[in-house]
């Protein structure tokens, strides 16, 4: 959670929609939450105003593919909409609170998916569980990382094999690609699309800089975090730094946005935010640093390290690929080296 959060300004409050129902956060701009099954139980969704072949909607993310959402979408449909169709369905991104449930909404409304190319390659590859993103390419990342075999390993082996598909069971099989700098215009406004990576392969933010509006997804949020995670298909990537050089394309960005993230509440102070995440990800760098310092560490050494609380199979699976980030950033920056023990298992010790 975010020590500093009372830095960032709210305009709505405490105010949150309740299930199905929409609160206007800009002329033309609604916001919607639906629930999640994790720690972290929700998601803003963004219903934009658009006369893209005729008056309806762009959906702006989707939610995951369970039951629940499915029903609150329906109640959305009924009286949510104006009566008018969506006319296009716009992912940030392609984790299954963002996308789960898109192929149901392109093919009711048969519209298109608006995507990264990378993100809907991604989407497609998980979805269709392709071996080396299943749970057996999970256990074998884990256990080279410091988690023994066992009961713990087992279960994330589970998770791994069943995660994606359960929350997003089918993609669209065609999509209308996103890239860096477009312009996309909804509903009379020109909203740009800025490219972050680290989270994800090629995050779509999109921001306006005539109305001060940003669709931040995941890269900017005011509460937690964003994770940054190595996993198995990428072991040697460095989203660390990935991620804190795309922060770098919103300092351009007006300090009076109204950021429009997807988890949290909308707030301003921009620029305040974009300094706090910078800093946050300074200091867990320092602390695992500190620590390969005095012993080599795998990336399960790291866990109690930077999260000291008890954590869930889910959870622990974002919190070692968050570990070996931290890792994996100190490594390529030549504050590390890895050591590679007979069993495979890495750690990392100073240099």
């Amino acid at each position: 959670m975010n020590p500093l959060e009372s830095q960032l300004d709210y305009p709505f409050g405490a105010r949150l929609p309740a299930p199905a129902q929409r609160i206007e956060v800009a002329p033309g701009i609604f916001w919607v939450r639906m629930p999640l099954p994790f720690e972290l139980d929700h998601i803003n969704l963004y219903l934009l105003r658009d006369d893209l072949g005729g008056d309806g909607w762009t959906v702006v993310d989707c939610g995951v593919a369970t039951q629940a959402t499915r029903d609150l979408w329906d109640r959305i449909f009924a009286d949510g909409l104006d009566g008018l169709p969506v006319r296009r369905v716009l992912c940030t991104h392609t984790h299954p609170d963002h996308v789960g449930l898109a192929h149901m909404l392109c093919k009711r409304f048969d519209a298109p998916l608006w995507m990264t190319l990378g993100e809907y390659a991604m989407g497609r590859v998980w979805s269709a569980t392709l071996p080396g993103a299943d749970g057996a390419a999970d256990a074998d990342h884990f256990r080279r990382h410091g988690i023994p075999r066992g009961p713990g390993l087992e279960a994330l082996r589970h998770r791994g094999g069943r995660y994606f598909s359960t929350l997003v069971p089918a993609m669209p099989l065609a999509f209308h690609r996103i890239r860096e700098h477009d312009t996309i215009e909804i509903g009379g406004r020109r909203w740009r699309v800025i490219v972050g990576i680290g989270h994800s392969p090629e995050h779509a933010t999109l921001y306006c800089d005539e109305d001060s509006l940003m669709l931040s997804g995941d890269m900017v949020l005011p509460r937690i975090s964003t994770n940054v995670s190595v996993f198995e298909l990428e072991p040697e990537s460095n989203p660390v730094a990935w991620y804190l050089s795309s922060l770098e394309k919103f300092e351009g960005c007006r300090e009076d946005t109204l950021v429009l993230p997807s988890h949290g509440r909308p707030f301003r102070n921009l620029h305040v935010r974009l300094r706090q995440l910078r800093e946050h990800h300074a200091a867990r760098l320092d602390e695992v640093l500190v620590a390969c310092r005095e012993r080599p560490h795998t990336a399960a050494d790291i866990l109690p390290i930077m999260f000291k609380r008890q954590l869930d199979t889910h959870q622990s699976s974002f919190a070692m690929g968050e570990s070996l980030a931290h890792l994996n950033a100190l490594w390529f920056d030549g504050r590390l080296e890895r050591v590679v023990d007979d069993d495979g298992v890495i750690r990392f010790r100073a240099r």
